[in-house]
Formats: C-alpha cells, sequence, structure tokens
C-alpha cells in the first residue's frame, strides 16, 4: 500500500510540475500580468496540499528554474532563483500543516494562508541576498509592492480557488487510501 501511495504522489507531483510549467501560458507570457496573478504558485500549492510537504517543497523549487532553463521566463537571476525558494516554502509549509492539522475546512485556510506569508517572508529575504544585502536595491518599500501590492489579484485567486479545490477534491482522494 506504501508503495502505491508514493507512486500516485510521484505521478501527482509531476502533473503538477507540467502544470506549474504551463500555466503562466495563461497569462500570454506578459510578465506583468504574470506577477499579478502568480500562475505558478497554484500548482505548487496543491501539490503540497495534495502530495505533502517534501513533495510539495521539491516542485516549487524545480518549477521556476526549469521553466527558465527552457523558455527563459522567469529571468532566471534573481527572478527564478527567488521565486524557487518562495515556492519551494510554498509547497513545504501547506503539506506539511495539512498533514498534521485537523481535516477540517478552516485549517486549510490556515495553511494555505501560512504557507503565503512565510513563503512571501522567504522571497523577500532571498531578494536581498540576491541584491547584496543593499536595501538601496531592495528594500520595505520594493518587498510590500512585490509580495503584496503587485501580486494581490494572485493572492485573491489563491485564497478563493485552492480551498475549494482541496476541500472538494480531498474528499475524494481520502477515499481511494
Amino acid at each position: 500500500m506504501k508503495r502505491r501511495t508514493n507512486i500516485r504522489k510521484l505521478t501527482l507531483s509531476a502533473m503538477f510540475l507540467a502544470l506549474a510549467f504551463v500555466m503562466p501560458f495563461l497569462t500570454g507570457q506578459i510578465p506583468q500580468i504574470g506577477a499579478m496573478l502568480c500562475p505558478m504558485h497554484i500548482p505548487v500549492l496543491l501539490c503540497g496540499f495534495f502530495c505533502g510537504g517534501p513533495w510539495g517543497l521539491a516542485v516549487g523549487f524545480v518549477a521556476p528554474i526549469l521553466r527558465s532553463f527552457v523558455l527563459g521566463m522567469p529571468p532566471m537571476f534573481p527572478k527564478a532563483i527567488c521565486m524557487a525558494f518562495e515556492l519551494a516554502t510554498y509547497g513545504f509549509v501547506a503539506g506539511t500543516l495539512h498533514n498534521k492539522l485537523p481535516k477540517k475546512k478552516g485549517y486549510v485556510y490556515v495553511s494555505l494562508l501560512s504557507a503565503m506569508v512565510l513563503g512571501r517572508i522567504v522571497w523577500g529575504m532571498a531578494m536581498l541576498v540576491c541584491m547584496g544585502l543593499d536595501v538601496s536595491k531592495f528594500g520595505f518599500a520594493a518587498f510590500i509592492s512585490g509580495a503584496v501590492t503587485t501580486a494581490l489579484p494572485g493572492i485573491i485567486l489563491q485564497i478563493v480557488i485552492i480551498p475549494v479545490v482541496v476541500i472538494s477534491l480531498g474528499k475524494i482522494v481520502n477515499k481511494q487510501d
């Protein structure tokens, strides 16, 4: 049974990685729209919820780097590198909290919001390090702009869509276990 579960998690993780790779095409490869809607974030968060923290971490870290390497979007430095740490945090925190907290609707939101906040903080720290710890290049105003203001439509989209998917599909997935 454990082998079957691992194969299912591997298969789902591959699917979520593929979704993270292709979903930015929905934004028409327009960086400004992609920055607003954050299309790679959704599959990574879902991977964490459905496959667990370690799988979410792996998919989150690989997705932006693979996409940058193959397509040149997002640019590798600093964007893809910093996004890798951010998305790895999303997947890990969402998956770990979801597995540890009670399987109730409200806790899906706790897991999601915790992952989103911690991921944004990790992104900010990664950006600061990539900018040589120079707050004149990446300070608090740049952090708020990149982490919240610009991404607000994507944040709202994630808060609306992800719990619905996790709660709806969670019932199906749990029946198969």
